[in-house]
């Protein structure tokens, strides 16, 4: 059973052209979880505070996961790739040896709300051809664990429950938990970093001492 080793409040920032974040994985607090570098939070429903976007700009060596709990977002990459993240739904982008992408809202007001997370890629893993995974919120598969509470399987397996995004090269687990009122365990292999991170609501981890 894990302890908790660090509690971390995520810091406002900005990126992109203007667009106002919180971020945790990436702070100063939190500068990387192996193989975690980099997690974000938007959340706003002024669009001035994230109209800017994220215009085309490179990455190489990692991955990009993009998860909206509320509005679009439209993805283009310079391999031809295009969508829109709906609400709901997940893209994951494995920059391997190069790519350029942008992530522009697909709205003009209302509440734009989701995260993305950068995973680190292994030595041999890093050169790869890059690779564009995206789904909708229908084909995330749900773990029920009573009428209240559920867990979407993102990555990783839960309970019997494959996660949609598969052949991750970090093998990683990747969990919505929305539980009202129900105990939640999960096993992690013995070297996995772990990390909760609470957008609403809060929670007790029970063996916190």
């Amino acid at each position: 059973m894990r302890k908790v080793a660090k509690v971390v409040p995520a810091q406002p920032s900005q990126d992109g052209d203007g667009v106002k974040i919180n971020r945790s994985i990436g702070s100063g607090y939190l500068p990387q979880l192996d193989p975690f570098l980099l997690l974000d939070e938007i959340r706003s429903d002024d669009a001035a505070d994230y109209i800017g976007g994220f215009p085309p700009h490179p990455h190489r060596g990692f991955e990009t996961v993009t998860y909206m709990l509320e509005g679009k977002m439209r993805h283009r990459d310079s391999c031809g790739n295009e969508g829109v993240i709906e609400t709901g739904g997940l893209q994951w982008m494995t920059a391997g040896k190069g790519i350029l992408h942008s992530e522009m809202p697909e709205q003009t007001e209302g509440r734009l709300w989701g995260f993305q997370i950068w995973v680190n890629l292994k030595s041999t893993e890093k050169m790869r051809e890059p690779r564009y995974q995206e789904f909708t919120s229908a084909q995330i598969p749900e773990l029920q664990l009573s009428e209240k509470s559920v867990v979407r399987v993102l990555a990783g397996e839960v309970g019997g429950v494959i996660g949609v995004a598969k052949d991750i090269a970090t093998n990683p687990f990747l969990l919505d938990l929305r539980l009202n009122g129900d105990d939640f365990q999960l096993e992690l292999p013995e070297l996995h970093s772990a990390l909760l991170y609470v957008y609403k609501g809060e929670f007790t981890i029970g063996n916190s001492d």
